[in-house]
């Protein structure tokens, strides 16, 4: 896949709308099954969300590490990549904590992608579960880099 010059075809402007079609069809999801349930739930019930409303939807993306020239499967997942462009990470926990923050940033300067979506479905609201985070990160050119599969 080559999500990363894919992305850059994107402006910011069809980041944000993207970003919006996500959001809103996580607040229906939401909506329909309120907090509780296993994150594979939320995960299969959006995905199917957003496939009907007519984006490109991949789940479980498997996200390697290109170390010393060579692609290694450390075991990184994407739970949804949404028209090769927004990486969307899912939880349900009592509360995002900072590895949660930390770990949709390093999937974001993994896959050399700008726009990525924390949420967590075990909240009341599902405003208060979401989180977009900007990687601003510009990669050396080096064998330390890596792209999405």
């Amino acid at each position: 896949m080559n999500s990363p010059q894919r992305a850059q075809r994107y402006t910011e402007e069809n980041l944000k709308t993207i970003s919006g079609h996500v959001v809103d069809a996580a607040m229906k999801v939401h909506s329909a099954l309120g907090p509780g349930l296993l994150e594979s739930a939320y995960e299969t019930c959006l995905k199917h969300e957003l496939l009907k409303r007519g984006l490109e939807v991949k789940s479980q993306v498997e996200l390697p590490i290109v170390y010393d020239g060579v692609r290694l499967d450390a075991g990184y997942r994407i739970d949804l990549l949404v028209s090769d462009a927004i990486v969307v990470e899912l939880k349900s926990v009592d509360k995002i904590a900072p590895i949660h923050e930390a770990q949709l940033l390093s999937y974001l300067k993994l896959s050399n992608l700008q726009v990525g979506l924390l949420m967590n479905f075990n909240v009341i609201h599902l405003k208060d579960g979401i989180k977009r985070m900007v990687n601003r990160y510009q990669p050396l050119r080096s064998s330390a880099s890596s792209a999405v599969k």
